[in-house]
């Protein structure tokens, strides 16, 4: 259940010790290299590994490029979806969707984390220059195609970030409240996620904005009613994965020793952290006293498994 962002050091011993589910990699674990150095970091982490390891990276483009951003694996960044679609269309959108997915796969990489389903139309908010566009429709026909052309390449999808992050503010710094009416989500912010749902998009993310009309107390990442929703609105059977919980989002909310419990016990499948050595300790320990159930973790591996099992894995 544990997704862990790459250590810089230890990270193959860390995939023995803690039977990691996963490693997400961010810039710092392809600076400077070439695509044979990043293939062999990779499978020395693979070799560690019981079952085989979900390998993770946000490469969304624009401003989000983790890979691209090494002119030893691509010549330029790619650019971001909205600036690709107005340099060549819908076209240019699948075109940039199967060489994303190449080269992420060459590199030994199996999940991109994307599309963003987020509709946005202040420019001024975070999330505006990483969404794809303030209309719904076309935010939809994007989040399609991406899925469709990924999965066609068994490249992991991740829906993000559930339930719409809209017009708010950074929650790596603190917590964003969202006060907005049910209706505009049915409307507008869930559509995109429903299109993906409907591709076959493997998992989808939560957010860490407190969403009022959902849960007026828990961040969405950590709200039971939120993942409800996901599982009984959305009829969505895959993989939930919690955004970063080392975000000050949470760990202003929980104590950075209860961040995972929680996001376990409120639905989440996947627990994406910085800090397992913190982490997985606490969520033992619950599953041991029974805060959390044996039950409630092989149904989480289960669809883990099965995602695995889709992209090839096992």
């Amino acid at each position: 259940m544990f997704y862990v962002r790459c250590p810089e050091t230890d990270a193959a011993e860390t995939v023995s010790k803690y039977h990691l589910g996963g490693y997400i990699l961010f810039s710092r674990d392809f600076d400077g290299k070439t695509s044979d150095e990043v293939i062999s970091d990779i499978a020395s982490y693979q070799q560690e590994a019981d079952i085989p390891l979900l390998i993770g990276v946000d490469e969304e483009g624009g401003t989000v490029v983790r890979v691209s951003s090494n002119p030893n694996l691509r010549s330029t960044p790619f650019l971001s979806p909205s600036d690709t679609y107005a340099e060549g269309g819908w076209d240019a959108i699948e075109e940039d969707a199967e060489e994303k997915a190449d080269l992420l796969l060459s590199l030994g990489i199996n999940v991109n984390m994307a599309p963003d389903c987020d509709i946005t139309s202040d420019p001024d908010a975070f999330m505006y220059y990483r969404s794809f566009s303030s209309n719904v429709d076309n935010e939809c026909k994007f989040v399609t195609t991406y899925v469709e052309i990924t999965k066609s390449k068994q490249l992991g999808t991740v829906l993000k970030h559930f339930p719409g992050y809209g017009n708010n503010t950074d929650t790596h710094t603190g917590i964003a409240y969202d006060d907005r009416d049910y209706s505009e989500f049915e409307e507008n912010d869930f559509k995109p996620f429903e299109s993906g749902i409907a591709a076959g998009a493997d998992c989808i993310l939560a957010a860490h904005n407190i969403v009022t009309c959902m849960d007026s107390e828990y961040p969405a990442s950590l709200s039971e009613n939120v993942h409800n929703i996901i599982r009984d609105e959305l009829n969505f059977d895959g993989v939930i994965m919690t955004d970063d919980l080392s975000m000050d989002a949470i760990t202003d909310y929980t104590g950075e020793d209860s961040a995972a419990v929680f996001a376990a016990k409120c639905g989440n499948d996947v627990l994406c952290c910085t800090d397992v050595d913190v982490q997985y300790p606490a969520v033992l320990e619950a599953v041991q006293n029974g805060e959390i159930s044996e039950e409630q973790v092989n149904q989480s591996v289960k669809r883990i498994l099965i995602w695995k099992q889709n992209l090839g894995l096992i």
